[in-house]
């Protein structure tokens, strides 16, 4: 196919009412269910699959499956940065996220054996924005990202006390993106994920609830992120 027509075939996607409020719906960088893209593009189930299926196919989202669940997010910066150009032409409103999950449990809280919530995507974030953490491709699950520590970060991990040995022969993904459910962002998952919330806990960064998954940042964390992470985080309210 040329590249006109490769274009037009591309335009023609963004072009349909319903598809294009499904790719603005997802300009925040959280993924969504298709039940919420089908809410949002205002669409009935069966129609949201065609839709959906269609812009995976032309490569503008991928699918992330976390245990029985799919999750639909943008497939990179350069979709984000192409809708968003085409967004200064008309302007619309911003879309927003509004989560339901219950204040206490969005800001820090353990997923299985790792830590989730506001502070683990912020922490995420921060491990990619300064080159601790590097992405690497995985054939197998090319929707799902998965990381090794640099050099700068396996000194910063290993400074910190982190384990950084799995146990002999664990099939356990070392580092990997797990998508948070409360936030729709990524958290550090993996066997990297578990030691570094085994670490804030014995070191008190991080404070358990008993009998709940719920986890309380101390004023020892506060400081002990911004001095290791330059990550500034206030405590949950």
């Amino acid at each position: 196919m040329t590249a006109d027509l490769q274009l037009a075939k591309v335009a023609g996607a963004i072009a349909d009412a319903a598809r294009a409020r499904m790719l603005c719906a997802l300009l925040d960088g959280r993924a969504r269910t298709a039940t919420e893209l089908s809410i949002s593009a205002e669409v009935s189930s069966s129609t949201t699959s065609a839709h959906l299926a269609k812009l995976t196919e032309l490569g503008f989202l991928s699918v992330v499956r976390q245990g029985k669940h799919r999750y639909f997010q943008l497939a990179n910066a350069q979709v984000a940065t192409a809708l968003e150009a085409l967004l200064q032409l008309s302007a619309p409103p911003e879309a927003s996220f509004s989560p339901t999950t219950p204040a206490h449990l969005r800001y820090a809280r353990s997923c299985y054996d790792h830590l989730a919530g506001t502070v683990a995507v912020a922490l995420h974030e921060q491990l990619l924005r300064q080159g601790w953490l590097i992405t690497i491709e995985n054939q197998l699950q090319p929707g799902n990202q998965h990381y090794q520590l640099s050099s700068s970060g396996t000194q910063l991990f290993i400074a910190m006390g982190v384990d950084l040995q799995p146990k002999p022969r664990s099939r356990r993904q070392y580092a990997c993106a797990c998508l948070d459910w409360s936030e729709r962002k990524a958290h550090l998952g993996g066997y990297l994920g578990a030691a570094l919330l085994e670490m804030m806990l014995a070191q008190q960064w991080l404070q358990r609830e008993p009998d709940d998954r719920v986890l309380h940042l101390t004023r020892k964390g506060q400081i002990a992120l911004k001095q290791h992470f330059a990550l500034s985080l206030p405590e949950r309210d």
